[in-house]
């Protein structure tokens, strides 16, 4: 699976540098000096290879300046890449309260056991919302794909993640399965790789 960890916004400046959009958690080791990104345009197949040569910080933004790209020209052209990874060749989390976005999407969603309700299946992952609380699931109902359910990704609501078996069981407080419960974020980060499980959200 493809998963995108930085995309090209605009070119800056009149030697080739490149401002660039961070969809990565690890962006100090994506986009190191040195390192090889392969990248391709929207819409497109073939992956290029682009070489690292600097790498700085301006205004809160990321700016590159790639190997063979030494003028506007060279830059402009480059806006819109997609720099990707193949998930295949991610290194397994070491801490098991983190996952890969990609792991959790497409889990089936059940209440946990001991409940009245318990084993209910509530749906799937449809994509992890990074936002300024923190992380949220989106979850498109089992009765219903057109709606949405955001569930904080916290232990308290989330206590078993289990990528092996595609189940996540969530122990939700009344009224957050609601079709009117709460509003949806309005500005949801882009997707990052890795989702850190809270263990309260008052860890915040």
């Amino acid at each position: 699976m493809e998963l995108v960890v930085g995309r090209v916004v605009k070119s800056h400046g009149i030697r080739g540098e490149v401002v660039v959009e961070v969809r990565t958690d690890e962006p100090d080791e994506r986009f190191a000096v040195g390192a090889v990104l392969r990248g391709h345009k929207p819409r497109e197949q073939k992956l290029y290879n682009y070489t690292v040569e600097a790498a700085r910080e301006h205004s809160g933004r990321l700016l590159l300046r790639l190997n063979g790209v030494t003028d506007r020209t060279g830059s402009d052209a480059l806006r819109g890449v997609l720099f990707v990874v193949d998930s295949d060749d991610l290194a397994p989390s070491d801490d098991p309260d983190e996952f890969y976005d990609h792991e959790l999407e497409g889990l089936r969603v059940r209440i946990v056991a001991g409940r009245p309700d318990g084993g209910t299946e509530i749906g799937t992952v449809r994509e992890v919302l990074h936002t300024a609380a923190g992380e949220l699931l989106s979850i498109r109902p089992a009765d219903d794909a057109s709606r949405e359910i955001l569930i904080p990704f916290v232990t308290e609501i989330v206590p078993t993640v289990s990528v092996a078996d595609g189940v996540i069981e969530i122990d939700p407080p009344g009224g957050l399965l609601d079709p009117d419960f709460g509003e949806p974020p309005t500005k949801a980060k882009k997707r990052q790789e890795t989702t850190r499980r809270r263990a309260t959200e008052e860890n915040e």
